[in-house]
């Protein structure tokens, strides 16, 4: 019966970190598009161009890229995270498109 409860405390305590860590990522990637959008905000003004609206990337969206402004750091975990890019279209009008991207810490098969 001690062994149990052992086994049931230890699962309970393992669910409770998983889900702060998956949370604790959240906030980290909230916080991460939150200063990519100021950073956006102060290069538009700056620039004598329009805020960036963000849009979310669909599959066969057509992107007419002249220049990339800014790119978000890579997902330093292994799972799939938002990311954004701003850029300029050739007209010279700043856009930023958010889209899904696998992490970069995954391990390697053999």
């Amino acid at each position: 019966m001690k062994a149990l409860k052992a086994l049931f405390a230890v699962s309970i305590l393992t669910l409770s970190s998983l889900a702060m860590a998956e949370g604790g990522g959240d906030r980290v990637y909230g916080r991460m598009m939150q200063e990519n959008q100021q950073a956006m905000e102060q290069y538009a003004l700056k620039n004598g161009k329009a805020i960036p609206e963000v849009v979310h990337y669909e599959y066969g969206m057509n992107l007419d890229i002249q220049k990339v402004v800014s790119v978000t750091q890579a997902n330093k975990t292994c799972s799939v995270a938002p990311s954004r890019m701003t850029y300029e279209d050739s007209a010279g009008k700043l856009n930023t498109v958010e889209y899904k991207i696998m992490g970069t810490n995954c391990p390697h098969g053999s």
